[in-house]
């Protein structure tokens, strides 16, 4: 499996998000993460497990309800 046709994918943490009627700003204060870790998490940047682990943490959750790996399709 080639590295560089994967990716990690939050759109999970934003449909949980919509799902629970919760906004960006609520999961930051809950969390305790900063609005620059809420950019690259709307960006599918790298953040750190720590970030994750405290997302999970205030939405009682695994870190599989709000990422995932995708794979990239070679064109």
């Amino acid at each position: 499996m080639n590295n560089e046709n994967l990716s990690i994918s939050y759109n999970k943490l934003w449909k949980l998000l919509i799902d629970r009627g919760m906004k960006k700003k609520e999961l930051q204060e809950a969390s305790g993460i900063s609005a620059a870790s809420i950019a690259k998490l709307g960006r599918n940047g790298n953040v750190t497990t720590d970030i994750l682990l405290k997302i999970c943490g205030a939405l009682h959750c695994n870190i599989s309800d709000i990422m995932e790996v995708e794979r990239i399709e070679e064109k």
